[in-house]
């Protein structure tokens, strides 16, 4: 693969990053404009983890079983600027929600199989996940700040403008990657297999520990533009804020690629400490009285959120032999964009609006410091008695302890 197709790849992660951060990020603010109730925005917003539910599986099992992922992403891709369109038709409650289940569905994989193929592209070779991520990261956060100026001035209806641009742009870089040959000796990967890697149980419990930990974090990711409009804040610093929790993701991403060990109880313990990091995080956000505290808090977003993330995804690989790991990065997907969505968009905009933002925060304390406990425990017993999957016959993967 050449030096300009990393660029490439490099690119095509800083802009589909940057169309998803505008979308986050002000979509709310556009539903509660057109007068929609946090319950209902809330609703909304949750359709997106439900429908992901079943798209992430359906997505990661298309990848490994045709071995293409450049083209599933491609694919994914075209669907979601198709039905973004409908989803800004009319102001229609029942509408948006009927084109929201089918935009999900393209769009809440994304990032599970954007992933898988970078780590496809960089494998065999010196190139590092975090290298590519940081891209990631800067895309969310300069397009963010970039953006809340430019909503401030056309008004929240041109935010399918904006996205859209975005989206043909990453769809332009993606194309132009050279295309990912199937391996001759890539086996076929098959329901039956690929039940053992979802029924491996240190998997699951990373999974149900993952789910913990990312219910307030999707909480935050719903509400926190509506909590600092709330409090007086623009739109522009709402885009303040999205920087804020992203521009220190590159300086994490490239401490981890240089120090963070491959082995399962190094990440493990990483995991515990950043859930800990969580409950500092949702404290604070729960005491903060102004919108300027909530976009300086947001800075622990990167190291919070970007390190689970980072070391989330490079555990996934320990866990999942090769043939599976799209499918494994999509279920991985669900510790912090599936149930985890479900559970913050209904539940958090139940509380946000009968209770407050600080007693949403509040709740999220407890969760992550329940997650913290929950990963030290299975840090101990991997430490104490190794890590061994129960895998089809036909693969062999060394203990990674």
């Amino acid at each position: 693969m050449r030096t300009s197709s990393f660029s490439q790849l490099k690119l095509y992660n800083f802009f589909v990053y940057g169309a998803i951060a505008v979308f986050t990020s002000f979509f709310s603010i556009y539903l509660q404009e057109i007068g929609l109730t946090k319950i209902e925005i809330g609703t909304l917003m949750a359709i997106g983890p439900f429908v992901s539910l079943f798209a992430n599986p359906f997505w990661g099992y298309m990848s490994d079983r045709t071995q293409n992922i450049r083209k599933t992403v491609l694919f994914m891709l075209a669907g979601t600027l198709l039905l973004v369109q409908a989803v800004f038709l009319t102001q229609s409650y029942s509408f948006i929600f009927t084109m929201m289940i089918f935009f999900y569905f393209f769009q809440s994989p994304l990032f599970a199989q954007t992933n898988s193929m970078i780590l496809t592209y960089i494998d065999g070779t010196p190139h590092k996940f975090g290298s590519f991520r940081l891209w990631g990261s800067m895309g969310w956060a300069f397009t963010a700040i970039s953006v809340g100026p430019i909503m401030d001035r056309l008004g929240d209806s041109r935010i399918s403008l904006v996205f859209s641009i975005l989206l043909i742009v990453s769809f332009g870089f993606a194309l132009l990657l050279p295309k990912l040959e199937r391996s001759s000796d890539a086996p076929i990967v098959t329901i039956r297999g690929f039940s053992q890697v979802i029924l491996n149980p240190y998997f699951m419990t990373f999974i149900v520990l993952g789910i913990l930990v990312s219910v307030p974090n999707a909480m935050n990711s719903s509400f926190v533009s509506l909590y600092i409009t709330e409090l007086g804040g623009s739109k522009q610093m709402v885009g303040l804020a999205v920087f804020m929790s992203s521009i220190l993701e590159i300086g994490v991403f490239l401490l981890f690629d240089r120090f963070l060990k491959r082995k399962m109880t190094v990440m493990l313990a990483c995991l515990a400490i950043v859930s800990l990091l969580f409950v500092l995080r949702w404290e604070l956000m729960a005491q903060a009285t102004t919108p300027m505290q909530i976009a300086f808090i947001q800075l622990l977003h990167s190291v919070t959120f970007g390190g689970y993330f980072y070391v989330g995804t490079q555990l996934t690989m320990l866990f999942i032999p090769r043939p599976y790991r799209s499918s494994g990065q999509a279920l991985y997907t669900l510790s912090w964009s599936g149930v985890s969505g479900v559970i913050a968009g209904i539940f958090g905009g139940f509380m946000f609006q009968n209770f407050g933002a600080s007693v949403m925060y509040q709740f999220g304390v407890l969760m992550s410091a329940v997650g913290s406990i929950g990963f030290g425990i299975m840090y101990y017993i991997v430490r104490r008695y190794g890590y061994q999957p129960p895998l089809p016959s036909s693969y062999k993967v060394k203990s990674s302890s």
